[in-house]
């Protein structure tokens, strides 16, 4: 087997340098992924998806990074940071010996180009910096951020994929005023342990180690990402020893696998909720009784373990499990058909007929949508199930014309201000959170408060506060937290999960035996 991985490993060097050998790595050197499509773009200020994620996490650093699998941050670039009065101006000093891929220092200039650029180009990852004004050099190792109103989920914001640091050299790739996106789409220019050396579009993309990397070189010198479309075909290569790790693996297929030798199954509790969309505009469903009446007809407890055969948990509030400001005491739906029949009767509701408007997006919708079905039918309510393309979904979903809808939700940052303020101001009706359409003014008052101060523990009682009264409402059906499972060859090594983190892998710190 050891031969084998040897003939393997030469053979992805050989592809990756375009068809010239460079020295032959041995097996526990090189950890092959692989992945069911290329990422769009690697450039930090871009990329929306976790895909991207795989490569932008360990080709870049940021000023602070998640602490181990925790949601919590902590420095990395950043050395110290302090807050004005105001919670609108902060304040960060530089650690030293943090050196971009080409051997120049990470400094304060390179900061303020990063979010000047972000800034510039108002793509998706901007979203997350919506009050930032303006990004001042202090000093080469102090930069200076200015908020236009407080922002409390700032801090958590600088830990994302968007914030990464890029050098200012990029922009010797530019093209006709685009901002270096074309070159950094597939290049890197950061200071973190990788760099990719090469990509073959839908074929592979390899990462070589920065050999400027300020911190412990890694044990892995190479990773290759090799695209293998066909779930089957990934696993076949796992199990074969082709590659050492599958990510997003379906619950029956991670069935499958557990009996195969020399492979770990991990299945960790993640972020990422489904849940449904009433539309809270549209009788009979702008009754809250009605509401509730579909949360009790739901069979949660049959559904995480028939269509996730037990890969998650029910929701209990907006807020999930696994991430500050979850209410681990709060309200929790749960399936009572009695009850349904008689918040129905209460509010007078007779006869419903009610649409139930899906995609494939998420391969849960449909199976959760039949179930539905089947609960309501109990209760006296009819449901139609409409199967449509993800981009018609969103556009109905937009401009709410729909019953209920499905969706789907991983957070941008970790912070409850992702979920509760989105999801309920109603600032944020339709495409960009809201879609509900509900609207409390208890609840908006708290949500506001939340979101303005920057003491933890105030507000997590304000966010434990405003759940105990949207739940009750009921504008969403709160459904589960989808466990996040990939497997792996056994001898791979040092992985840590971070819920935050879906489809990265902290490749400095992992390695490979023998």
């Amino acid at each position: 087997m050891i031969l084998r991985h040897l003939f393997i490993a030469a053979a992805l060097v050989t592809l990756a340098t375009g068809g010239v050998a460079g020295p032959v790595l041995a097996a526990q050197d090189v950890l092959v992924v692989a992945k069911a499509e290329d990422p769009p773009t690697a450039d930090p200020a871009v990329e929306v998806s976790n895909n991207g994620y795989t490569l932008i996490f360990p080709t870049y650093e940021r000023l602070v990074k998640y602490k181990g699998g925790t949601t919590d941050v902590e420095p990395e670039i950043a050395d110290s940071w302090t807050i004005d009065p105001t919670n609108m101006i902060w304040t960060f000093k530089l650690a030293s010996g943090h050196v971009f891929d080409d051997g120049s220092p990470v400094d304060a200039a390179a900061v303020k180009f990063t979010f000047d650029r972000l800034k510039k180009l108002a793509q998706g990852p901007a979203d997350s910096f919506p009050t930032l004004k303006q990004v001042d050099v202090v000093d080469p190792s102090t930069v200076r951020f200015v908020l236009s109103a407080p922002f409390a989920p700032f801090l958590s914001t600088l830990a994302g994929s968007g914030a990464s640091i890029i050098n200012p050299k990029a922009m010797e790739h530019e093209v006709s005023g685009d901002g270096a996106r074309a070159w950094l789409a597939e290049h890197s220019a950061g200071s973190g342990p990788y760099t990719i050396s090469n990509w073959e579009r839908n074929q592979q993309i390899t990462l070589d180690r920065n050999k400027h990397y300020g911190g412990k070189p890694p044990s892995l010198k190479q990773v290759i990402f090799k695209i293998v479309r066909e779930i089957s075909s990934r696993r076949l290569q796992l199990e074969n020893g082709d590659v050492d790790l599958i990510d997003q693996v379906p619950v029956d297929q991670a069935a499958a696998m557990k009996a195969s030798k020399g492979v770990t199954i991990e299945s960790n509790p993640s972020l990422y909720v489904v849940y449904l969309y009433l539309n809270c505009k549209r009788a009979p469903l702008s009754d809250p009784r009605v509401r509730q009446a579909i949360s009790y007809a739901v069979d949660y407890k049959g559904i995480i373990e028939g269509i996730l055969q037990g890969q998650g948990e029910q929701m209990r509030g907006a807020i999930p499990d696994g991430m500050w400001g979850h209410d681990s005491a709060g309200f929790q739906f749960s399936y009572d058909a009695a009850k349904a029949k008689q918040l129905l009767a209460d509010a007078g509701a007779t006869n419903l007929h009610l649409t139930y408007t899906y995609s494939q997006a998420d391969p849960t919708w449909e199976p959760v949508g039949l179930a539905l079905q089947a609960s309501l039918a109990d209760i006296g309510v009819t449901l139609d199930l409409k199967n449509v393309a993800d981009t018609t979904k969103r556009e109905l979903v937009a401009k709410d014309d729909f019953d209920i809808a499905t969706g789907a939700w991983t957070p941008d940052y970790a912070d409850p201000y992702i979920f509760m303020n989105i999801w309920y101001d109603p600032a944020s009706m339709g495409a960009p959170g809201n879609r509900a359409f509900y609207e409390n003014p208890k609840v908006t008052d708290l949500i506001h408060q939340a979101g303005k101060i920057v003491d933890q523990t105030k507000r997590e009682q304000l966010y434990v506060d405003a759940q105990k009264i949207a739940t009750a409402d009921a504008p969403y059906v709160l459904l589960f937290q989808k466990n996040d499972i990939f497997a792996r060859r056994s001898a791979v090594k040092g992985y840590v999960y971070n819920p935050m983190l879906i489809q990265v892998y902290n490749l400095g710190e992992m390695s490979k035996s023998e």
